[in-house]
């Protein structure tokens, strides 16, 4: 993804991956994010997929699904920044093939 080599994050799971030193790292299956009860918070989407995003106090970024049956969760850190949020883009095939439109219960 965004051209850097799979490095896994530890402990090992099936629900997490990551990308480069540092990491860009996925969850899937994480907690609804309390910005989705904010009618004024706004969503991105990207190539079908639709994302909140936050600006974290550390410079990274944290793209939260949503109207999806589960939620994925991709922390970008600052230092990966430079390309924009171009792991979204390469993610977001995986997402719509692997999870469908809905919302999580």
């Amino acid at each position: 993804m965004d051209d850097l080599s799979r490095v896994d994050p530890t402990p090992q799971s099936a629900l997490t991956a990551g990308w480069g030193d540092p990491a860009i790292i996925l969850r899937c299956g994480v907690p609804r994010p309390a910005q989705m009860d904010d009618p004024k918070e706004r969503s991105v989407e990207v190539n079908g997929v639709d994302w909140i995003e936050e600006k974290n106090d550390d410079g990274s970024y944290r793209l939260t699904t949503t109207l999806r049956k589960a939620y994925v969760e991709v922390i970008i850190p600052e230092q990966r920044t430079a390309r924009g949020l171009n792991p979204i883009i390469d993610l977001a095939p995986a997402v719509q093939k692997t999870i469908p439109h809905g919302i999580a219960g």
